[in-house]
């Protein structure tokens, strides 16, 4: 049986724009309480102290004006989705790591960084979230909701690699950490595309993904679920699935509900 083409899944401009702000203003409000000490710590990301990893996060959200502000592609449709973008983007783990090393260099202060993003990001908002625009993204042409998108899981992973390096807990705003569950979750299908495996991460998604018997009623014999951030740190390499498991973290039941080789989806 042919697996079943999953519908796009679809999210809200104005709970898009709301679960930006509100992420934005929660790094903001963290990285201006850090101390020298804390900004000089590793940050979990090889090669960047806590101050690389502010300096990044303000390039993320920065991103946004920036690619409104260019020439628009060629291209009058998208031709890059959510899901390309999230199993394309470690490969341009080089040049982001770059370009945050050069934006360090231009900054005396990490929360300077972040204060000068956000400013060039707020007159921009209300386009930031339009399905109608296309922006000259390197992976090919993007919608401006979708790549706004992507700056919600940005955000909403880094903030938690910022409360890991520094201790200060940044809070994760609802939609953001639901909209990143289910990006994650999406891209995991369409990477192990097939009905195998349910994979549940309460209450923000349920997919089924990995290539094998198809399950048609009753309880799925091969069954994964897991918390929504033990979910975004496997998804995004942070932890490993043994790990997981072993703390309880997850719950794997089934021959075929062991997802290594397909995690991470994004690094």
């Amino acid at each position: 049986m042919p697996p079943v083409k999953r519908k796009p899944r679809t999210y809200d401009p104005a709970l898009v724009r709301a679960g930006l702000i509100g992420q934005v203003e929660a790094v903001r409000n963290a990285v201006h309480g850090l101390t020298p000490d804390q900004l000089a710590r590793p940050s979990g990301l090889t090669g960047w102290d806590v101050r690389h990893l502010v300096v990044h996060i303000a390039g993320q959200i920065e991103a946004v004006p920036r690619l409104l502000a260019e020439p628009p592609p060629r291209a009058t449709a998208p031709e890059t989705d959510l899901n390309t973008w999230a199993v394309s983007v470690a490969g341009a783990a080089h040049e982001l790591d770059e370009a945050t090393r050069r934006h360090a260099r231009a900054y005396d202060s990490a929360a300077r960084a972040v204060d000068d993003a956000v400013e060039e990001l707020e007159p921009v908002l209300e386009q930031a979230v339009r399905a109608d625009v296309l922006l000259p993204h390197s992976f090919g042409a993007m919608r401006a909701l979708d790549f706004t998108v992507t700056r919600l899981l940005e955000l909403v992973v880094h903030s938690d690699d910022l409360t890991r390096a520094t201790g200060v807990r940044v809070p994760l705003v609802r939609h953001a950490l639901a909209t990143t569950v289910r990006l994650l979750a999406d891209a995991l299908a369409a990477k192990a595309p097939g009905a195998s495996v349910e994979v549940r991460i309460p209450p923000f998604a349920v997919v089924q993904c990995v290539a094998g018997p198809r399950h048609t009623r009753g309880t799925p014999p091969n069954v994964v679920e897991t918390d929504p951030l033990t979910w975004i740190r496997l998804a995004t390499g942070r932890t490993d699935w043994l790990g997981e498991l072993d703390a309880a973290h997850l719950t794997a039941s089934g021959e075929r509900a062991d997802l290594r080789d397909h995690l991470p989806v994004l690094e």
